[in-house]
């Protein structure tokens, strides 16, 4: 349905339509249809008055329809009136939360060129804080790319070209490309077998996906490594991706407000929420644009959060007595996806 149907400004206008509706109806009645119903009576020599109860009863019935309708207007409107203001509210966080996610590497940044300025540092000074430095730099980069791949998703012009990929060898590629990308964090791949996983899959996005998923296991822990565990299963026609760590978790209650666009575990008003609330709307977003489902699982703060997307399979159609060809990367990693978990270090 479009959603013109349920804005305000439309439901103005229907209220405004029932109300000119019933008085009309009103007049109608009582002048048009009393003076039709007496002629119609006189016509079959009847009495005009046994119609005339009908009628009453009629207009009041139509009058409570539009009245009701008129009433339900006004509590839609009232509904999107404190929806309009909690948006409010969550904007005004995200731009403090932006804020100050921008504002803290900046600073940083102007320090260290400041003492670069003012003093002649040893070499092992200088590439110590030419490497904070870096941080500071892939931190805004971090954030910037955020802001741009929401913007891209919500105007649908990323690249829709997707095509039937393996999923299994998907993850054990992006795994292995990003060994240098996330700090101090292990991973543990964990598949029951070796058989190929075709999904119709757009891979720029599905990587999105997991960087996303594996970044928001990396910033949201106490532990001084991060540890995920990431599990590929087949389900009948489709796959299941499950996503495990041993960060910081959440309230239980949250488990599907915590896709939504900007929200934060934490307070924002006091800056103990991390990030903008983006990474994870990102990860349902995605999800959703290859028609799959995500859930998320915690059983409180401090136990670790688990994240399951589900995935179609694709149908493909091979010539008989013809078996898929093997990829490189599947070739590689045969013998070694027999159960057993891989474990891969990321560090920065």
């Amino acid at each position: 349905m479009p959603r013109w149907v349920f804005h305000p400004v439309s439901m103005l206008v229907y209220s405004i339509l029932a109300l000119v509706t019933s008085l009309f109806l009103y007049i109608y009645w009582y002048v048009e249809a009393d003076t039709a119903i007496r002629a119609l009576a006189r016509t079959f020599n009847a009495d005009a008055n046994q119609f005339t109860s009908y009628r009453t009863w009629l207009v009041i019935s139509i009058m409570s329809i539009l009245l009701g309708i008129i009433l339900m207007n006004m509590i839609i409107f009232f509904v999107y009136t404190v929806k309009n203001r909690r948006l409010v509210r969550t904007q005004k966080n995200f731009i403090n939360s932006f804020t100050h996610e921008l504002k803290t590497p900046v600073a940083s940044l102007g320090l260290y060129l400041e003492t670069f300025l003012a003093h002649e540092l040893p070499k092992p000074d200088r590439d110590k804080y030419t490497q904070y430095m870096l941080k500071d730099v892939s931190r805004l980069n971090e954030n910037i790319n955020a802001i741009l791949s929401m913007a891209r998703i919500e105007s649908k012009s990323y690249a829709k070209a997707s095509r039937v990929e393996d999923l299994r060898s998907l993850v054990r590629d992006f795994v292995a490309e990003n060994e240098n990308r996330f700090p101090n964090t292990k991973v543990f791949l964990h598949e029951e077998d070796d058989t190929p996983l075709p999904c119709r899959i757009n891979k720029e996005l599905f990587f999105m996906l997991m960087a996303n998923l594996l970044s928001n296991s990396a910033k949201y822990t106490a532990e001084k490594e991060s540890r995920v565990e990431i599990r590929i299963a087949r389900a009948d026609s489709k796959v299941k991706l499950k996503f495990s760590d041993n960060g910081m978790g959440f309230d239980p209650k949250f488990n599907k407000k915590i896709f939504k666009k900007f929200f934060q575990v934490g307070s924002p008003d006091t800056m103990s929420a991390k990030g903008f609330g983006l990474g994870l709307f990102l990860v349902a977003s995605i999800a959703k644009i290859h028609k799959g489902k995500i859930s998320a699982h915690s059983d409180g703060p401090g136990k670790g959060a688990t994240f399951a997307i589900t995935l179609p399979l694709a149908k493909i159609k091979h010539p008989e007595n013809a078996a898929p060809k093997a990829t490189a990367p599947e070739q590689e990693a045969k013998g070694q996806a027999s159960g057993s978990p891989r474990a891969v270090s990321l560090e920065d």
